[in-house]
């Protein structure tokens, strides 16, 4: 008998250990399991930093938003996935509610009160551009949009620009976005000039003489130097640009330029032949869409002004 128990008793005891070994399954909630696992999926080298943020309720029934952040080089990538419950199940990619805007999230998330702006308001077509005055990209999509959209298309078009220096990249870009915001603050309408003059001399600045050109050229804009100076040392402006870097990036821009045209992103400097096919595109469904009395697809982006009363 006493055999019989130690074997039985070593059988248990062997069970235990057994279990005790077996690894649990992995949760995708598990942060570091998921960023792991994100990096074998992505083909993430080890330098990059990875955020894992917190599961956020979603539409997609028993699955969470889980918002994934990559910081490389150029600046901070966005990826969008979806976990299961039970955290087994990751789905990436975009989600559509076929009786909604299709781009209404990204429309939610613009702001564009007090933004520099060119264009017809209320027009069918609203692009917000996010753009790095130091980037020659962005020098490139700029001169296609004021050579072409606001010549052909003024009255069917409002064009905002956004902020999104690239600082790791571009080391006066910030410097550069934060004079611009300056300048808007003194004289509104002189924004677009500076723009202008900017991405046209991009080649001849640099972090040493950026306040000294940038000054140069408000003299002949019979702008205050003196205000715009100050503003320019005080950094008066840094945490208007740092607003307008968090909105992009809650909008998974990784680079620039991006524009947003009626909550469409487009990523890079697009040719105006192929931009101007997809603006009429654009025009032409926002007028079926209107014909057919549909309220689905208005271009409506919130405000951040108080309604009036």
């Amino acid at each position: 008998m006493r055999s019989i128990y130690t074997l039985v008793s070593t059988l248990v005891l062997l069970g235990i250990a057994a279990h005790a070994q077996t690894p649990a399954a992995k949760s995708a909630l598990d942060k570091p399991a998921l960023e792991a696992y994100l990096r074998h999926v992505e083909l993430l080298p080890p330098t990059l930093k990875v955020n894992i943020g917190d599961p956020k309720p979603t539409i997609f029934e028993g699955f969470d938003e889980v918002p994934v952040e990559v910081v490389t080089p150029n600046g901070v990538a966005s990826l969008r996935y979806y976990v299961s419950k039970d955290g087994k199940l990751i789905v990436k990619g975009t989600l559509f509610d076929i009786n909604k805007n299709p781009f209404q999230p990204e429309l939610n998330k613009l702001k564009t009160d007090l933004q520099p702006s060119f264009g017809q308001p209320g027009a069918p077509i609203v692009m917000v551009v996010f753009s790095d005055f130091q980037c020659p990209n962005c020098r490139e999509e700029a001169k296609v949009l004021r050579e072409h959209v606001e010549r052909q298309y003024s009255d069917k078009i409002r064009v905002y620009f956004k902020d999104f220096p690239l600082e790791t990249l571009h080391p006066w870009a910030k410097a550069a976005a934060m004079a611009g915001r300056c300048v808007f603050r003194e004289k509104p309408a002189a924004f677009w000039d500076f723009h202008d003059w900017i991405y046209e001399h991009q080649p001849e600045i640099s972090g040493e003489n950026l306040k000294t050109k940038v000054i140069g050229w408000a003299e002949t804009k019979n702008l205050d130097t003196v205000k715009l100076g100050q503003c320019i040392d005080t950094k008066a402006t840094e945490k208007e640009v740092e607003r307008e870097v968090a909105e992009g990036r809650a909008l998974q821009v990784s680079g620039t330029p991006t524009v947003f045209l009626n909550g469409r992103p487009l990523t890079g400097a697009i040719p105006w032949q192929t931009l101007d096919q997809i603006i009429q595109r654009e025009l032409s469904y926002q007028q079926t869409a209107k014909d057919a009395g549909e309220k689905c697809c208005e271009v409506s982006i919130p405000s951040l002004l108080p309604a009036k009363k």
